[in-house]
């Protein structure tokens, strides 16, 4: 898998996705300093709020491959400057967060990310999971089998794939 830092403001998600993506229970922790979960590094908010934004996501990506900059879905402001990606040699992806929130404006969050330079953006959920195997595939690299392509395996072996028959029986979601 290739390495992602995560980069957002305090409070964005960034603790919350780790734990999303790691299959772990979600509970606040307030991260204090950089964190090295195999190919996640988690970054206290505080890295993302100094001015040298920039300076910043050049010299705390170094370790990785794909930076991750987040922002929460309920925002009202952006922490980005324009094109800040141009900043970064490594690849950067937007990551919005809290999709399910009830105050959320995804796309607004999303038009923020597209002006500071992202052409990929993941919209998530920690909560209820949206989004998160869309980054682990997105992270994957050729030589890597994720979770569900083993069980897919082991159950294709076993001779349980799409037969001719379930096109019939299966319109729209409703057995017929």
């Amino acid at each position: 898998m290739r390495k992602i830092i995560f980069i957002g403001r305090s409070e964005a998600g960034k603790t919350t996705l780790t734990q999303a993506m790691k299959g772990k229970k979600i509970v606040y922790h307030k991260t204090q300093y950089i964190n090295h979960y195999d190919v996640i590094i988690d970054t206290p908010g505080e890295y993302a709020e100094t001015k040298e934004l920039a300076g910043s996501l050049a010299v705390y990506s170094a370790e990785a491959d794909v930076v991750g900059l987040l922002i929460s879905a309920t925002e009202p402001f952006s922490l980005y400057p324009p094109n800040v990606t141009a900043q970064s040699n490594r690849e950067v992806v937007g990551i919005v967060t809290k999709c399910d929130h009830w105050a959320a404006n995804p796309e607004q969050a999303a038009d923020w990310l597209r002006l500071a330079g992202c052409k990929k953006i993941f919209m998530t959920s920690s909560f209820t999971g949206e989004g998160i195997a869309d980054i682990i595939s997105y992270l994957k690299e050729e030589h890597d089998k994720l979770p569900w392509e083993e069980v897919k395996a082991q159950y294709d072996h076993l001779g349980y794939g799409k037969g001719e028959g379930d096109q019939q029986l299966n319109l729209n979601g409703v057995i017929v």
